[in-house]
Order: C-alpha cells, then sequence, then structure tokens
C-alpha cells in the first residue's frame, strides 16, 4: 500500500473524490505542516497553527497508478492561488503535498509538472517533508456522505465529484 497526504482547501472535497476511487483503501482527514500538536478543528480554522487541512490517502497501486491519484489532485482544486480555495481563505486553505522521502518527494515534483500543462497561472503548491500528521475530528471523517443535504457539499464538493467522473471515469467507482 501506498500512502500519499495532500492539502487542497477544504479536506471534505479531497475526501468525497478520493473515497470514489478504485483501489483506495482508506482516507483519514486530518491536519499537518504546523507547529501546534494535536491541534482541533476550531484552532486549524483560526489559521493560527500553521496546520492545513490535509488528506491522507493509502491506495493499492496494483489497482491504481500513483501518478492517477497525483493527476487528480490537481484536477479538483486550484494550484494556483496561495492559500486559498474558492471563498475559503487562509493558511489552512493552502495546496500542498507532503512527502514521506526522496522518492515520493520525486513523484510530487514530476506531478506539479504534469499539471503545469493544464493551467494558465504559475503553480503554488508547496512540496515539504511530512512531519507529524493529525487525524481530524470524527465528524469530519467521509463529511460528504455522512452529509449529503449540506448545502457545502451540494454547491462545492459534489461538482468536483461530478468533473473528477467525467475526465477519469474508468478509476471511480459506481456509486
Amino acid at each position: 500500500m501506498t500512502k500519499f497526504t495532500l492539502a487542497g482547501g477544504c479536506f471534505w472535497c479531497l475526501d468525497a473524490v478520493y473515497r470514489r476511487i478504485k483501489g483506495v483503501q482508506n482516507v483519514v482527514s486530518g491536519y499537518t505542516g504546523g507547529d501546534m500538536p494535536t491541534p482541533s478543528y476550531d484552532q486549524v480554522s483560526m489559521g493560527t497553527t500553521g496546520h492545513a487541512e490535509s488528506v491522507q490517502v493509502t491506495f493499492d497501486e496494483s489497482i491504481i497508478p500513483a501518478d492517477i491519484i497525483l493527476d487528480l489532485f490537481f484536477l479538483i482544486h486550484n494550484p494556483t492561488t496561495i492559500n486559498q480555495q474558492g471563498n475559503d481563505i487562509g493558511t489552512q486553505y493552502r495546496s500542498s503535498m507532503f512527502y514521506n522521502d526522496d522518492e515520493q518527494k520525486e513523484l510530487f515534483q514530476s506531478a506539479i509538472e504534469r499539471a503545469k500543462k493544464h493551467w494558465n497561472d504559475s503553480i503554488v503548491t508547496e512540496l515539504v517533508p511530512l512531519g507529524e500528521f493529525y487525524p481530524a475530528e470524527d465528524y469530519h471523517q467521509d463529511y460528504f456522505n455522512k452529509n449529503p443535504g449540506n448545502g457545502y457539499c451540494s454547491v462545492v464538493i459534489q461538482p468536483k465529484i461530478i468533473k473528477a467522473r467525467k475526465i477519469y471515469e474508468q478509476w471511480l467507482t459506481k456509486e
């Protein structure tokens, strides 16, 4: 199994898409990249902890290639805005890739290079070593599936799922 830690704005969006990908075994929403140990959502959302809302995606590369996981990351968030995704503004919503080792760093760098072809503006995604990852509170895990009537889910998350399905249909589960 391979595990990537990625931040692309609100973790609910990444979580919802990755849970629908064939070969993904687990998705955990959480916080990383900051200085405060065991932060809460309230602390992270204030933008003072240095942590980014992130997901850890564990997947089976014999089912889904790592490149597809990474290319999806650049499809479902805007990697050209610093500390912002839509109306979500602050360092906790930055675009980041947290690598475990040099091999993963190279994979992530290659994904950034591939993504440049699809964006008119410069990609500002930061590439940094993974520090401690803190799982978010239980109510953030699988948020989209647990809260289908939530307005944010229908207005922000659902379009990302539709976009992913349109471009990567063969990699998405039927749902």
